[in-house]
């Protein structure tokens, strides 16, 4: 009797540890086992990038745009008219006479203007310089930014050198020792006398016979023209004045040098009659100013009075 009950009582036990021995597996996977890391992602493509092409370096040619009025070209020892679009080369020289005007274009990089009575040479045209030398007169250089080249301009009768890597500025040169710039964008180098001064958009600085660049200062709002005018014009009369140190100035009609301190004086000739004569001053800065007058000549001589030669004799005695 005691066996049978005794199975009864061991048969709960069995089931529970068969129950036990079972949930193990799933306690191990549910609570135990770690999932399986997720696979890597798909390497990510990265495309290379596009190669940059380095900046277009400016030409070696120049060549001339414009030509408005009598301009020559000299290659050797001859001058001659010059032709809108020939080509230039290193030791051309180009002038404008009076009233005449050219432009000389390298490419999209360069461009050189030419004011009236203004003598430019080429002195060197690689991929990485473009320099000339002004013998006289007024010019405005520009050089595109990022070219990858610089450009030089010298002036002759000075050791003033000015020198940019992407701007425009305008220099000019009395020929005997002023040189006078001003910049309008990005900036440049102004040296001479051993000293070197950075003469940036919207100033000026000038070179002096003897002396280096002076500090650059604004460009002025206003052009100083002082005209002194003869008192009484004769066929021949000297018109003198002063203007800003470097400014061209134009009597008549004709271009004549200032000197260092803006000085001028010009002979005229006149006729009979009205003469209107202007004087005209261009600065670096572009500024402009011009004074007039008519000057008149009369050298007719005063008319003569014809006199009765018996007027002052004395009257007869009456009664003859």
């Amino acid at each position: 009797m005691d066996a049978p009950r005794s199975s009864r009582r061991s048969a709960p036990f069995l089931l529970g540890l068969v129950a036990i021995l079972a949930a193990l597996p799933l306690g191990y996977f549910l609570f135990l086992h770690q999932p399986p890391a997720p696979p890597p992602p798909p390497p990510r493509v990265v495309e290379a990038p596009h190669p940059v092409a380095p900046p277009k370096k400016g030409p070696v040619s120049l060549k001339l745009e414009t030509v408005r009025g009598t301009v020559e070209v000299r290659r050797g020892e001859q001058w001659r008219a010059a032709s809108a679009g020939e080509a230039l080369r290193p030791s051309d020289t180009v002038r404008t006479q009076e009233g005449s005007y050219a432009v000389l274009i390298g490419g999209e990089a360069v461009e050189v203007r030419m004011e009236p009575g203004t003598e430019v040479s080429v002195e060197a045209l690689t991929d990485s310089l473009s320099r000339f030398l002004v013998g006289n007169g007024v010019t405005t250089v520009r050089l595109k930014p990022n070219s990858g080249q610089a450009l030089e301009v010298r002036a002759a009768g000075s050791d003033a050198v000015a020198r940019t890597e992407g701007g425009t500025f305008t220099l000019s040169n009395n020929g005997a020792g002023t040189v006078a710039l001003a910049t309008f964008a990005g900036e440049a180098t102004f040296s001479g006398q051993r000293k070197v001064v950075i003469v940036r958009a919207g100033q000026q600085s000038v070179v002096r016979p003897g002396h280096g660049p002076s500090e650059p200062a604004a460009i002025p709002t206003s052009l100083l023209l002082k005209v002194n005018w003869p008192a009484r014009p004769r066929r021949q009369v000297a018109v003198s004045g002063q203007t800003e140190p470097g400014a061209r100035v134009d009597v008549g009609g004709r271009i004549i040098p200032t000197d260092e301190e803006g000085r001028f004086s010009q002979v005229l000739s006149l006729k009979e009659g009205t003469n209107a004569v202007q004087v005209r001053a261009l600065s670096v800065g572009g500024l402009r100013q011009e004074d007039s007058r008519e000057l008149t000549v009369d050298t007719t001589p005063p008319k003569q009075v014809t006199v009765d030669p018996g007027l002052w004799d004395d009257p007869p005695p009456k009664g003859h």
